[in-house]
């Protein structure tokens, strides 16, 4: 017999139903064989959770299983997921994974100490029926006397250190890194991260040594606008932002700005550019929960529940160009 947990009350199947149907418009249906679907979201402070319903006006934190309910409907549309601001408390994840079902995993990094790591992990959440971890995971720590990467271009270790991880689609091998650049005082705090880890990866995407050079970059990197200097360091090596995302909104609370991105490398007439992604690009988007789910609730209460940030999704082929066979 269900448990009182898995019997939402008519609220919660009324937004479930709701962000469903959204998600049948905006997001393609996975297809076994066909197709790859990649999501990044920054899941703001996703740490404990209220073991109700509906928080109520004094609990904290105001995340509760309604909205996680919203939470897995979103993830469960995606192959997998690189997550940003999991924090120490891992509640609201384990209880996240459970709802999911045994078919899903995670993968998470260890917490970052220090002010400004904010207590945070990176992670990914993944389908084990669709792809699998093919023995990668790695933190990306960047040397300072690192060749490739411009002198003064990063003197001190990440706030939150890059985490990779290569996965295993039908054939298709790939590696997924995720990151939450510094946010900073400023704007230009956020630049030497940026360089750092555009010629990290326009380094190892090269190196004749490396795991495999399908690399795909996805996370909170903190950028204001599409032609600030932030962005302009992110793309400095090579790396591109598909031309369906650079136009769509990355928060709940508007404002243009372009903070969650996902890039990779592609072709270049250039001699020394890395080397592009193999796997054939389709579309891109993102799910605009807000609109849909807590009907009458300010976005700024909506916030804590959710998110303040949208996901962000790509599809891919699932057919490696570099071979004949379709995977």
């Amino acid at each position: 017999m269900p448990s009182e947990i898995d019997q939402p009350p008519p609220e919660v199947t009324r937004d479930v139903e709701s962000l469903r149907a959204l998600m049948d418009i905006v997001v393609p249906a996975r297809t076994m064989d066909r197709n790859l679907l990649i999501g990044t979201w920054n899941l703001k402070a996703f740490g404990d959770l209220t073991p109700k319903w509906k928080a109520a006006e004094d609990d904290s934190p105001k995340r509760d299983r309604h909205a996680l309910r919203l939470i897995a409907e979103v993830v469960s549309r995606f192959d997998v997921t690189a997550v940003q601001e999991v924090l120490s408390d891992l509640t609201a994840a384990r209880e996240l994974m459970r709802l999911l079902g045994p078919n899903w995993g995670l993968i998470v990094t260890d917490v970052t100490r220090g002010s400004a790591g904010n207590n945070e992990r990176l992670g990914f959440i993944f389908d084990r029926r669709r792809l699998a971890p093919s023995g990668l995971a790695a933190e990306l720590v960047v040397p300072t006397e690192e060749s490739g990467i411009a002198e003064g271009a990063f003197e001190r270790q990440f706030a939150r250190t890059p985490y990779a991880v290569s996965f295993d689609a039908g054939g298709t091998e790939f590696i997924l890194v995720t990151l939450h650049v510094l946010y900073g005082s400023r704007a230009s705090d956020r630049l030497p991260e940026l360089r750092a880890i555009s010629g990290w990866l326009a380094d190892w995407a090269r190196s004749p040594r490396a795991w495999n050079s399908n690399i795909i970059v996805l996370g909170d990197f903190n950028i204001d606008r599409a032609e600030d200097p932030q962005y302009q360091a992110f793309v400095s090596t090579g790396l591109q932002v598909p031309a369906d995302l650079m136009g769509v909104p990355r928060s709940i609370f508007g404002g243009g700005k372009y903070y969650d991105q996902i890039a990779w490398f592609m072709e270049s007439t250039s001699t020394t550019a890395p080397p592009a992604l193999t796997m054939r690009y389709q579309a891109s988007g993102y799910v605009d929960f807000a609109d849909v789910v807590y009907p009458g609730m300010p976005k700024s209460q909506m916030q804590w529940r959710i998110s303040d940030h949208y996901p962000l999704w790509a599809e891919f082929e699932c057919f490696d160009h570099t071979s004949s066979l379709v995977l």
